[in-house]
């Protein structure tokens, strides 16, 4: 019976009417862009997990000790994230490359939530597994607080400079 259902339902996707797929050269065109994006990404996530990699050098983490660097790598780069996102949503029209870049590319590389579920399997084999549970809740609550004081603090800074933000 549900199949029947389903059968005479018919749901459309919304359709890019600039864009006719039967058109071979505007298919190859697509193709291209979605090669450029992934360039983007991959020279921006390069960046990212550099840098990401030089704070683990510059603040190492003893193996069953609070791994503060990587919080704080995670926090920052949300935090970032946050402001990011608002300014190039409400305050400025960027480049369609930006957002890949520097949102997926380099914060995406730079924010380690990898290396967090790393961190947890570590503490836990080593027999502390209340600092593990303590790590993982920390991590899921100053990331969350961070993209929301980013795009709160971007948002108040706008308003005060005339900009737009909603």
């Amino acid at each position: 019976m549900r199949s029947d259902r389903m059968r005479s339902t018919t749901v459309t996707e919304p359709i890019d009417p600039d864009v006719d797929l039967a058109d071979a050269r505007q298919r190859r065109e697509l193709r291209r862009s979605h090669y450029r994006v992934l360039a983007v990404i991959a020279a921006g996530g390069s960046i990212g997990a550099g840098a990401r990699y030089g704070a683990g050098l510059l603040w190492p983490t003893a193996d069953d000790s609070f791994p503060w660097t990587t919080l704080g790598v995670n926090a920052s780069g949300c935090l970032v994230i946050g402001v990011l996102m608002v300014t190039l949503s409400e305050a400025w029209a960027a480049p369609v490359w930006v957002r890949p870049f520097f949102g997926t590319g380099v914060l995406g590389g730079f924010t380690t939530f990898s290396t967090y579920c790393v961190d947890i399997d570590r503490l836990a084999s080593a027999g502390r597994a209340e600092l593990a549970l303590g790590y993982l809740a920390a991590t899921v609550v100053a990331a969350m607080a961070a993209v929301a004081a980013g795009a709160w603090i971007t948002r108040r800074f706008l308003a005060r400079r005339g900009g737009r933000s909603r």
